[in-house]
C-alpha cells in the first residue's frame, strides 16, 4: 500500500524537478536579451574615431583659413594706411602752397589807408558817371524827339511829292496819317497847329476819293496788245492765163487790161462779199493802222498817269475813230476792244488835290521852336 502511493509522488517530484520555475524562467530571459559585450562595442569606438579625425581636419582647415584671411586682411591694412599716408603727405604739401600764395596775396594787398582812398575814388567816379548819365540820357531824348520830328517832316515831304507827281491819294494820306501820329507823341500842346493842318490835309483827301491811275496805265496796255492782234488781210486777186495773154498782146484790149490792174490795186469789188463788210487793207496799210492805234493807246496811258483829262479823252476818241474807219464793227474782237475803249473813255484820270504846303510850313514852325530852347540851354550849360 504504501508503495504504490509512493510511484506518484516520485512522477510528480521529477516533474517538478524537470520544469524550471516561473522566476527562473524570469531571471533568464533578461540575459538572452543582453548584448554581447565583443562586438558591438568595437563597431561603436571605430566610428567615433573616424568622426573625430574628421572635426579634427576640418579645425585645422578652418584654422588655415582664416590664418589666411588675417594675413590678407594685414596687407590690405597696410596698404590703406600707405595710401592715407601718401594722401595726408599730398595735402600736406597742397596746404602748404596754398598757404604761401595766401601769405604772398595778403602781403600784396593795400593798407587800410589805401583801401580808404579807393572807397573815396569809386564814390567820386561813380557820381561823375551818374551826372554823366543824367546828361546822356537828357541829350539822347532831346535827340530822339528831334529825330521824330525831322521823320515828320520827311513824311509830309514824301506827301506831297506823290500828290504832285503821281496823284496818288491813298498814299499820300497814309504819310500824312504816320506824320500826325508822331506829333501826337511828343504830347505838346505847341503842336496843336501843325497837326490841325494835317487834320484839314487828310480830311480833303478822304473827300477826293480814290483814283486808280496805276489801273487805268495797266487796263490800256492790254488794249495795245489786243488792237496788235487785229489781222483781216485783204484777199489777192490772181491772174489768168487770158488776161497774161491779152496783156502781153500788146493790142487794146490787153492795154485796158494792165490799166485795170493797176486800179484794182486801190478799188476792188466783191459781189461775194458776206455781212462783215469792211474796206479792204493791204499789208502795209494794216501796219500804219496798228502803228496808229498803238499811238493813240500809249498816248492815253501818258495822260492817265499825269491827270491829263483832255488829252486822255482826245487820245482815245481817236483810238476809237481808228476802229470805225478800218475795221468792221461786226467782227467780234473789233467790237469788244471797242467797248473797253469806250468803257475807259468814261473814267477820271483827274482830281482836285489839297495843297500840302501850309501843313509844311506849321509843322517847319513848330520844329524851329523846339529847337531854339534846347540850342539856348546847351549854352548856357557850357
Amino acid at each position: 500500500m504504501t508503495q504504490p502511493s509512493e510511484k506518484p509522488d516520485a512522477k510528480t517530484d521529477k516533474t517538478t524537478s524537470e520544469t524550471p520555475s516561473k522566476d527562473a524562467v524570469e531571471k533568464k530571459q533578461p540575459e538572452k536579451n543582453k548584448p554581447q559585450p565583443n562586438k558591438p562595442t568595437t563597431a561603436s569606438s571605430s566610428k567615433g574615431l573616424a568622426v573625430l579625425a574628421l572635426l579634427c581636419g576640418l579645425g585645422g582647415l578652418g584654422a588655415g583659413v582664416w590664418s589666411v584671411l588675417q594675413i590678407q586682411a594685414a596687407d590690405d591694412l597696410s596698404l590703406q594706411q600707405q595710401q592715407q599716408l601718401l594722401n595726408m603727405g599730398t595735402q600736406t604739401t597742397a596746404l602748404a602752397e596754398r598757404e604761401q600764395q595766401l601769405s604772398q596775396k595778403i602781403a600784396q594787398m593795400p593798407s587800410a589807408t589805401q583801401l580808404q582812398q579807393g572807397r573815396e575814388l569809386l564814390s567820386s567816379v561813380q557820381a561823375e558817371q551818374q551826372l554823366l548819365s543824367q546828361r546822356l540820357e537828357t541829350i539822347l531824348g532831346a535827340s530822339r524827339q528831334d529825330w521824330r520830328l525831322a521823320e515828320a517832316e520827311h513824311l509830309l515831304r514824301m506827301a506831297s511829292l506823290r500828290l504832285s507827281a503821281l496823284h496818288d491819294t491813298n498814299s499820300a494820306r497814309f504819310l500824312l496819317e504816320a506824320a500826325d501820329h508822331i506829333l501826337l507823341e511828343q504830347n505838346d500842346p505847341a503842336a496843336f497847329a501843325a497837326r490841325e493842318q494835317l487834320a484839314r490835309s487828310i480830311v480833303a483827301l478822304k473827300s477826293s476819293g480814290s483814283l486808280d491811275r496805276t489801273g487805268l496805265f495797266v487796263q490800256l496796255g492790254a488794249l495795245y496788245q489786243q488792237a496788235n492782234q487785229l489781222t483781216h488781210l485783204a484777199p489777192e486777186f490772181t491772174r489768168g492765163q487770158g488776161q497774161r495773154a491779152e496783156i502781153a498782146s500788146g493790142d487794146g484790149a490787153g492795154r485796158w487790161a494792165q490799166w485795170w490792174e493797176q486800179i484794182s490795186r486801190y478799188l476792188r469789188v466783191d459781189f461775194n462779199a458776206s455781212e462783215q463788210v469792211q474796206p479792204l487793207l493791204a499789208g502795209q496799210s494794216l501796219t500804219h493802222v496798228r502803228l496808229a492805234l498803238g499811238l493813240a493807246l500809249e498816248q492815253a496811258q501818258w495822260a492817265a498817269l499825269n491827270g491829263a483829262t483832255e488829252v486822255y479823252q482826245q487820245a482815245l476818241q481817236q483810238a476809237l475813230n481808228i476802229l470805225d474807219a478800218h475795221f468792221s464793227a461786226e467782227d467780234p474782237s473789233v467790237s469788244s476792244l471797242r467797248e473797253q475803249i469806250s468803257a475807259l473813255y468814261e473814267q477820271k484820270v483827274s482830281q482836285q488835290l489839297p495843297n500840302l504846303t501850309a501843313a509844311l510850313t506849321t509843322l517847319q514852325a513848330y520844329i524851329d521852336t523846339r529847337s531854339t530852347p534846347q540850342e539856348s540851354n546847351t549854352e548856357e550849360s557850357n
